[in-house]
């Protein structure tokens, strides 16, 4: 399954993200920022860039984070070890993904259940690779970011019972 025209992220979709929508409007929570990254080829800068994002969610002192990521197969690689990378620095994660955490090429500890599959097609048919050929029906929808909010917030407050 290769990126086709349903899983494209158009510019409209860019300017009104849903998941920066309702974070924002969202009154429990303070969106502190957005951190685009990039997927390197090489696999140490992979890591490097990974550990990167970790560090700077470490140094804002972020509660929480919501993570997602608009590739599949290789790009799985940094987003799997970034997700890893904030978690161990104590920054819960939930994942917006377009197949479920099973399916990533890379695999651990933190991948479990917290990862939201936003690929409409597995929900229509059971099953992915279906490509729908309309332009940004598998992208991320308002629900979508409702759902890893929520998930989120469950997340944040469990370890705050925990520390």
């Amino acid at each position: 399954m290769g990126i086709g025209t349903s899983m494209k992220e158009t510019s409209l979709h860019y300017c009104r993200d849903p998941l920066v929508e309702v974070l924002s409007e969202d009154d429990d929570v303070n969106l502190r920022g957005i951190l685009i990254v990039g997927s390197p080829d090489d696999n140490e800068e992979k890591y490097l860039s990974a550990e990167r994002v970790g560090v700077s969610l470490e140094c804002a002192r972020a509660d929480g984070a919501i993570f997602s990521c608009n590739g599949l197969g290789n790009n799985h690689v940094d987003y799997a070890h970034a997700i890893e990378a904030a978690e161990e620095r104590g920054v819960p994660v939930v994942a917006l993904s377009m197949v479920p955490a099973k399916d990533f090429v890379v695999q651990n500890g933190y991948l479990a259940g917290d990862v939201v599959c936003y690929y409409k097609t597995l929900e229509k048919t059971g099953a992915a690779g279906d490509e729908t050929t309309v332009l940004a029906e598998n992208t991320v929808s308002e629900l979508d970011a409702r759902k890893a909010l929520a998930r989120l917030k469950l997340k944040m407050r469990g370890n705050s019972q925990k520390g």
